[in-house]
């Protein structure tokens, strides 16, 4: 009886592992289908994703490209006139800035403006001070201080260069100096002397695209009341010159001055220009 109840036992733990064993299987080959079955739904998903991704970037790379070659032709217009269109905000000290002198510093310091058309004639105009101060050449005495200024006209050379000769032609105050008599009724201080004139320089000015601006120039002045602004009658009639050089102010002079400056986008840009600043306005909103 014994050995029966074993024998039984025995028989129902076998029944009992080869029903898990085959629940085991059944679950497996269920789950390996519903991967595969997910695998297979996800692939053309990613496959699609991945498809319109590098589409994306070849379209975004065509657009790049091309406006790389629509900016290079605009950059290549600029380089073909830089000068064109162009107002230009200066300061300087020297000769257009506006004036030069005997005495003192012998620079005035000034500001001025000018505006470049697309035939490469510019006008100009500068307006300045004249620094006041203690005279280096006679002790306890003082230089008076004023104010000159300029207008002209210039012409430039070479616009597909950055480099631009130039001439230019003016009228203004183009020499100072001071009256060598000072005493206790003028506290001591020289008095300033100016002379007007016509000035002709010769520019080298550098100018591109870009914003700054740099110029020297060099010439010489021509100034026809230069003796009667720097003589005076004395009690006998005769003609005194009033600065340190008995011939007064030279009606001729040498003269020469630097500028810096802010130059302004041209002004009436053609079709190419116009698309490459939208471009540029475009891709600064899009990074902002």
């Amino acid at each position: 009886m014994f050995k029966k109840v074993c024998i039984l036992f025995f028989a129902l733990a076998v029944a009992s592992f080869a029903q898990d064993d085959s629940d085991f299987d059944e679950a497996e080959e269920s789950s390996s289908e519903e991967v595969s079955e997910s695998a297979s739904y996800s692939a053309p998903a990613e496959e699609e994703t991945a498809t319109s991704s590098r589409a994306a970037d070849r379209a975004k790379r065509r657009e790049f490209e091309k406006d790389q070659r629509l900016d290079e032709f605009a950059n290549n217009l600029r380089r073909r006139d830089w000068l064109k269109d162009r107002l230009v905000f200066e300061i300087g000290m020297g000769s257009r800035q506006p004036v030069m002198g005997e005495t003192g510093l012998g620079m005035g310091f000034g500001f001025g403006a000018e505006y470049i058309t697309r035939w490469h004639i510019a006008l100009f105009g500068s307006f300045g001070f004249i620094p006041s101060g203690d005279d280096p050449d006679f002790s306890n005495f003082k230089l008076e201080g004023g104010t000159g200024w300029k207008v002209g006209l210039n012409y430039y050379l070479f616009p597909k260069n950055p480099l631009h000769l130039g001439l230019s032609v003016s009228y203004g105050t183009v020499y100072y100096d001071h009256d060598i008599v000072a005493d206790s009724t003028n506290d001591y201080t020289r008095e300033l002397l100016t002379t007007t004139g016509f000035q002709f320089d010769v520019l080298i000015t550098y100018l591109t695209n870009e914003w700054y601006y740099l110029q020297f120039a060099i010439g010489m002045y021509y100034a026809p009341k230069a003796y009667d602004d720097s003589h005076k009658k004395d009690v006998k009639g005769n003609d005194v010159s009033r600065v340190i050089d008995s011939d007064g102010i030279s009606k001729f002079g040498l003269v020469f001055g630097i500028t810096i400056g802010f130059a302004l986008p041209e002004f009436f840009p053609d079709a190419t220009e116009i698309r490459r600043r939208e471009r540029e306005k475009k891709y600064s909103e899009q990074e902002d």
